[in-house]
């Protein structure tokens, strides 16, 4: 266990975006228990969430207790924080199902086993579920004015819409306030940790302790990730990048954070990853000298995509990256290949075509306009020219379902980078 402060390892990675003022000496002086809540609107965390469960894995290797609360009660509700406009409300079949998938993809970054710094999961619905609204107006709604709530940022920014904001929403912020109360006295959580957007809500919380039990509660949140462009993190053309390898292969995963603008690649090794001062300064000089080595780009997305998929899908990621310049292509899924190669031209050829001896190759070239011709298409054979599956054939060469992947799929490659897929319905 680390000697130093886990404020100071924050500090130098620039994850400290707001704290209340006594955080630091708390976290240097003890060992406390904090929390972090998570939203269960989904059945997988995104990349996105990969600040504050890292946040929460730094406090536990520094000794603290880490405490993740899955919001089965308030994701019954929503959030106004950072939001536009108010969310669809879920059932509670679809938010138990959300916390499973969020459940499995925590243990992959926190300790649960034995010990002072066992992380633990909650589920805020064990009590907000059960507690009435008078119970809810006398124990927690009487400590707050309606001045206050309006004077929180979430609130006036939606209220400035034409929307506007339902009650429900409105009162997300005591139910988060009520909470880290229930967090503290069960736990003793005296900590909450989140996004930048999170911050009215979190000392929300910190008021609720002090006016209910004397007592104080402290607050840290993070920045709000972008990139360089100023692009909301965690989002590409194709949508949301998720920690679930259903939602997003590893394969894609991987190509994310390979993609890195070099402009981020030092704040996320310093966000993401476990690396430290030394190995990271390093890479950013590298990265300086050498651009277009790319080192730092690949030590990134190796460093994730293993801590979220395992070295065995990382090696299967990189080895799928290493295809389009020529890589071995045995190993690799159906699902692996086609993602690979989503954007090359394709053409569906029946199967009895490929039954028994098979086709030319010089025949399917000519009849898929790989080439202008089959003089062409024999040429390029005899030079080794032409690839199938990345692997060499010459112009001989019968073409049948067991050269196909999955007997589905094959893959020709005229050249270094010309490529052409055959689907074999």
């Amino acid at each position: 266990m680390p000697d130093t402060n886990v404020y100071d390892e924050l500090e130098w990675r620039g994850v400290v975006f707001d704290s209340t003022p006594e955080v630091k000496d708390l976290l240097g002086s003890q060992k406390i228990s904090l929390y972090c809540g998570f939203d269960p609107t989904a059945d997988s965390l995104h990349v996105g969430s990969l600040m504050p469960v890292m946040g929460l894995a730094r406090m536990q290797r520094f000794g603290h207790r880490p405490v993740a609360l899955v919001g089965g009660g308030t994701g019954l509700i929503g959030d106004p924080s950072g939001k536009s406009q108010e969310r669809s409300l879920l059932t509670p079949e679809q938010v138990e199902a959300n916390l499973a998938g969020i459940r499995s993809q925590l243990e992959k970054f926190l300790d649960f086993g034995p010990g002072d710094a066992s992380a633990v999961i909650d589920n805020n619905a064990r009590w907000l579920c059960e507690m009435s609204a008078v119970d809810f107006m006398r124990d927690t709604g009487k400590y707050f004015t309606v001045n206050y709530m309006l004077a929180k940022e979430s609130v006036k920014r939606r209220l400035a819409t034409e929307d506007g904001l339902s009650y429900t929403e409105f009162s997300y912020m005591l139910l988060q306030a009520h909470d880290f109360l229930v967090l503290y006295d069960e736990y003793n959580c005296v900590l909450q940790i989140g996004g930048s957007d999170q911050w009215g809500n979190i000392l929300s919380g910190t008021d609720l302790i002090r006016r209910v039990r004397s007592e104080r509660a402290h607050g840290l949140v993070f920045p709000l990730v972008t990139s360089s462009t100023g692009a909301k993190f965690g989002k590409t053309e194709a949508g949301t990048v998720w920690l679930d390898p259903e939602r997003t292969s590893p394969y894609k995963f991987y190509q994310f954070w390979l993609n890195t603008d070099d402009r981020d690649v030092g704040r996320y090794l310093k966000y993401f990853t476990w690396l430290d001062r030394g190995e990271i300064e390093g890479l950013e000089s590298e990265l300086e000298s050498n651009p277009g080595a790319r080192q730092a780009h690949r030590r990134l997305a190796e460093e994730v995509t293993r801590q979220v998929h395992g070295e065995s899908e990382l090696q299967r990621a990189i080895q799928a990256s290493q295809i389009l310049f020529g890589g071995d292509m045995s190993k690799l899924s159906l699902r692996d290949v086609m993602e690979i190669f989503e954007d090359v031209p394709s053409q569906e050829l029946d199967r009895h075509r490929f039954e028994g001896e098979g086709i030319s190759v010089v025949d399917l070239l000519d009849e898929l306009d790989v080439v202008s011709s089959k003089g062409e298409a024999r040429r390029l054979l005899k030079g080794g020219g032409v690839r199938l599956n990345n692997n060499p054939i010459d112009e001989n060469k019968l073409v049948s379902t067991a050269d196909a992947i999955d007997e589905r799929l094959l893959v020709l490659r005229k050249g270094k980078k010309n490529y052409h897929l055959v689907e074999i319905r």
